[in-house]
This record gives structure tokens, C-alpha cells and sequence, in this order.
């Protein structure tokens, strides 16, 4: 695959990994009963966002950082970025988990909430993630990036 395709790829990919660490944690703010099965420990969202949040900015630094920034710094921002970028697929995975269904005589019912009806956003949002996630790594260990 051309350089120029990965870094292209890259670019959109980092953009919507943005998006749904921001989405994840509008959808699932304090204080509001979540769509889904489970309540959410409250640290797991945390996690996401703060991960999330690191893992952007880092990353953009790491991409737009000139050539002639040394090679030393440059891995350790990469790397670093990649480390927070796995952190949140972790933790938007585990946010997953919310639409297990109860088991037990005393589960409770599911809720929705007007974002969807079930789960296929928060689906498509975190499996997209990891997707993305796996494919920034390949771009990071080919040196595209």
C-alpha cells in the first residue's frame, strides 16, 4: 500500500476515533441511566475519555511533528500515543459489555435511549475503534507515520 494512502487513511481514521471518544462520553455523561443492560462503572468511561484524550493529542503531535525533531522523541511520542490509543479500544470494548444481557430470576430490562435503539452504534463505534487502532500500529511499525 502507497505512503501516501496510509497517511491519508491515518488522517480520517483519527478524526472518527475523535468523534467517538467524544460521542462515548456525551452518550454516557454522569447522572443519566445508559442504553444498554448493565450500568457502566463510572471509571471505565473515565478511562475511555481520559485515554481517548491523550491518545489525540499525542498522536496529533507524533504526526505533525517535523522531520527534524529527534528520532528519540519522536518514538517515545509514538509510542506512547499507540500505548493510550490500546488503553481506549480496552476501555470502549468493556463499555461493550453494557448490552450483555442480565442474567438472573431479578435482571432488569434493558434501556434505550434516543441515540438508538440497541446497540449497533456503540458496536460499530468501538469495533471501528480497534479496527482503527490496529491499522494506526501497522502504519506506526511500516514507518508510514
Amino acid at each position: 500500500m502507497p505512503t501516501a494512502v496510509i497517511v491519508s487513511l491515518v488522517a480520517v481514521l483519527t478524526v472518527l476515533a475523535a468523534v467517538v471518544v467524544v460521542l462515548t462520553r456525551l452518550r454516557l455523561r454522569s447522572g443519566t441511566r445508559a442504553a444498554g443492560s448493565l450500568q457502566l462503572a463510572t471509571g471505565v468511561v473515565t478511562t475511555h475519555t481520559v485515554a481517548g484524550a491523550l491518545a489525540l493529542v499525542s498522536w496529533t503531535i507524533f504526526l505533525l511533528l517535523p522531520e527534524g525533531v529527534g528520532e528519540n522523541a519522536t518514538t517515545l511520542i509514538g509510542l506512547f500515543a499507540l500505548l493510550c490509543w490500546w488503553v481506549t479500544v480496552v476501555a470502549g470494548l468493556l463499555i461493550l459489555s453494557r448490552w450483555l444481557p442480565g442474567r438472573g430470576r431479578h435482571a432488569g430490562p434493558g434501556a434505550s435511549d434516543s441515540w438508538s435503539e440497541g446497540p449497533l452504534l456503540s458496536v460499530l463505534a468501538h469495533v471501528g475503534l480497534l479496527v482503527g487502532v490496529v491499522f494506526f500500529t501497522y502504519a506506526y511499525l511500516v514507518s508510514a507515520v
